[in-house]
């Protein structure tokens, strides 16, 4: 009998000691971080345009010339003031130097009021007259007068008839949304979208003079030989081939875009007519040294007209 009861005090013993299974707290699981974003660019906002809406012309001003200092073609200035050739004008004219038509008419379509037209739900629907329907009195089914249906003896004659296949529907007339359109004529895009430029070198040489807007230096003069190479500094229209500019000699202006104008003067021979696009390191003239004292290349950037460096713009000096 004691042997149980020590069995028994031991198996207590042993229960009352154990111990519980340690609980381990995990941290929650770290979230993975998001990648950072790219902080958005604000376009750059576009420059004011500074240029005045006339002109009056002063003594020693040619079409030419007043293209050149306003960023313009000079053909554009001339068919905005119903200029002809040889585009002759006259000290004291005033001249537009924007296109009033398509000024007129973008105020125009924004003044323009627009209507809208009447909806089906807001039609107005007349009732039918009382006497083409057949009144019914409340309550009742309505009284069907015809078609009557009569029964008819059997015979081949009836049975034809009532076989007959229905007459062919005519072909419906195909709607205008079904019809074939012909695709539209792609718009030719400009040579330059407008804005920043990738510029080059027109030419290989050392540079002689430098821009000084103060010292009316308005670009850059390029050293070189006689016949050297003169290439587009950027894509663009030649807006100008000739020598009616006083002081350039034989001269090529390029209209890049809305804002830039290049001009490559004092050359010898002239390789690009008025209106030809020209790729960029395309030859457009050969060096020479037409209406100055050496051979050499005077090359201008002008910024809505504006005279700007061209060291500013264009890369390393390869020469």
């Amino acid at each position: 009998m004691t042997r149980y009861i020590l069995l028994a005090c031991m198996l207590l013993v042993g229960c009352a000691t154990s111990q519980k299974a340690p609980v381990v707290e995990r941290a929650p699981a770290a979230k993975k971080a998001e990648p950072a974003k790219a902080p958005v660019k604000k376009p750059a906002a576009a420059e004011k345009d500074w240029r005045p809406d006339t002109y009056t012309v002063k003594k020693g001003d040619t079409l030419y010339s007043i293209g050149l200092e306003y960023g313009f073609d000079y053909k554009d200035i001339a068919q905005w003031n119903d200029i002809q050739p040889p585009y002759v004008i006259r000290v004291g004219q005033t001249l537009k130097l924007k296109d009033s038509k398509a000024a007129g008419a973008s105020q125009e379509s924004s003044d323009v009021v627009a209507t809208p037209l009447k909806t089906e739900s807001e039609a107005i629907v007349k009732p039918l007259d009382d006497t083409a329907a057949p009144k019914t009195i409340s309550g009742e089914p309505p009284l069907l007068t015809e078609p009557k249906a009569f029964k008819e003896p059997y015979s081949e004659q009836a049975m034809a008839a009532a076989t007959v296949e229905p007459a062919a529907k005519p072909a419906e007339k195909p709607t205008e949304a079904a019809a074939k359109v012909e695709p539209a004529e792609k718009a030719v895009a400009p040579a330059v979208a407008d804005g920043e430029i990738d510029w080059s070198w027109p030419a290989s040489g050392k540079v002689l003079a430098g821009f000084n807007d103060t010292a009316n230096a308005k670009g850059v003069d390029i050293a070189g030989a006689m016949g050297q190479p003169v290439h587009a500094a950027a894509p663009g229209k030649v807006v100008y081939s000739g020598a009616g500019l006083r002081g350039y000699g034989k001269l090529v202006i390029i209209k890049h875009n809305k804002t830039y104008l290049s001009a490559y003067a004092h050359n010898s021979q002239i390789l690009v007519k008025e209106g030809q696009d020209v790729v960029k390191g395309q030859k457009i003239a050969e060096m020479g040294s037409t209406d100055t004292d050496r051979v050499k290349l005077h090359f201008e950037i002008r910024k809505l007209g504006k005279p700007v460096d061209p060291i500013k713009y264009l890369p390393s000096n390869p020469s």
